[in-house]
């Protein structure tokens, strides 16, 4: 087996290439993975290109829809979503310098106007002359009214600046939303769970306040979307979504992990309402039939396994979810369909 090294192809030939590697590694044969694919082989995202070969290199050459996903969400996807928040950036800061421009303008325009003002007032005219005076009233009138005039014009396109801004400011927000959601579930993705996962930490550290994380994985998913394609493996993954987002309460963090893995941060949790809240899961899929949409066909059910740990004082982000992938794991070797929670793992190994 070799592993492919991105060599600058030519863009007639690259295309081919992309199609028999895809055939080569038995990867799925869906727009995204093609994209991948590009990248790797055109060499234009190195860190891609390393993390691929590093794939193909551990699973005998085989690149799986979870590879796949993952390795878009964390290059293509990304990449993509930074691109398009520098370039809304870019547009803010252009609305600000003009809007700073309009206010240095309407700036100078009052003193202009109020060094007229000054200057009119020590050349008023006597009453008795009449014509002078009636001159100086018309300038006078005059002048302000020009500069009322320029006054409207610069608030017309301050208000339309600051319209704009909000409409960027809302486009920013849309783009760190979309940059932090799983797109296919409509989950937190891994970059958001990192997040709030080290903020519960944080918090637990400073105000003693626990919290339990799940980690969860669909049991032979990989077999399933093999079985049945990538697009019915896309409904189980929506349907393990939606399942979670109804049982666990709305201040509870649900993370697309990665592939068909799931993390779920349970605040104010300990292992006992982690492991109750695991279960209630994975007991609601078991009520759930599968039922492929192009045909109607019943595809049974579909199960989880589950592994739950809590926070301890001194946990860094990645030793707690080691725990819960180490309860996961046990809960895979003992058969599948079930939750185990770091203290049963402890047990286990005691015994052993």
């Amino acid at each position: 087996m070799s592993l492919d090294q991105p060599a600058s192809p030519q863009p007639h030939d690259l295309a081919e290439r992309v199609v028999a590697a895809m055939r080569q590694h038995y990867s799925p044969g869906y727009p995204r993975a093609f994209e991948v694919w590009y990248a790797h082989l055109s060499g234009e995202l190195p860190a891609l290109s390393m993390a691929m070969n590093a794939i193909i290199a551990s699973s005998n050459g085989e690149v799986g829809v979870a590879d796949i996903d993952t390795l878009y969400d964390r290059f293509i996807g990304t990449e993509r979503l930074s691109r398009q928040a520098e370039r809304t950036s870019l547009q803010v800061l252009g609305e600000i310098d003009a809007m700073m421009a309009l206010v240095d303008q309407t700036l100078a325009s009052s003193q202009t106007y109020h060094g007229r003002l000054c200057q009119m007032s020590d050349e008023v005219p006597p009453s008795a002359d009449r014509q002078r005076l009636r001159e100086w009233v018309e300038a006078l009138v005059l002048s302000t009214r020009e500069e009322v005039a320029r006054k409207t014009q610069l608030e017309t396109q301050l208000r339309e600046s600051a319209h704009e801004i909000r409409n960027l400011r809302e486009a920013l927000e849309s783009t760190r939303a979309e940059a932090l959601t799983d797109p296919l579930t409509g989950l937190a993705n891994r970059r958001h769970f990192e997040e709030m996962l080290q903020k519960a930490i944080d918090q637990a550290t400073l105000r003693r306040e626990p919290f339990a994380l799940v980690m969860a994985d669909i049991d032979f998913f990989k077999h399933f979307n093999d079985a049945h394609g990538h697009l019915t493996g896309d409904q189980v993954l929506r349907l393990v979504a939606r399942t979670m987002k109804d049982k666990f309460k709305d201040k509870a963090v649900i993370t697309r992990f990665g592939g068909e893995e799931f993390a779920i941060i349970l605040p104010d949790a300990d292992v006992t309402a982690g492991k109750f809240g695991a279960e209630t899961v994975r007991q609601a899929l078991l009520t759930r039939e599968l039922v492929k949409r192009s045909t109607n066909e019943n595809l049974g059910r579909i199960t989880i396994s589950l592994g739950v740990a809590v926070y301890h004082r001194g946990d860094t982000l990645n030793s707690i979810v080691e725990r819960a992938d180490s309860a996961l794991m046990q809960a895979k070797r003992d058969g599948r369909n079930r939750t185990v929670t770091e203290e049963a793992v402890l047990d286990a190994n005691k015994v052993a």
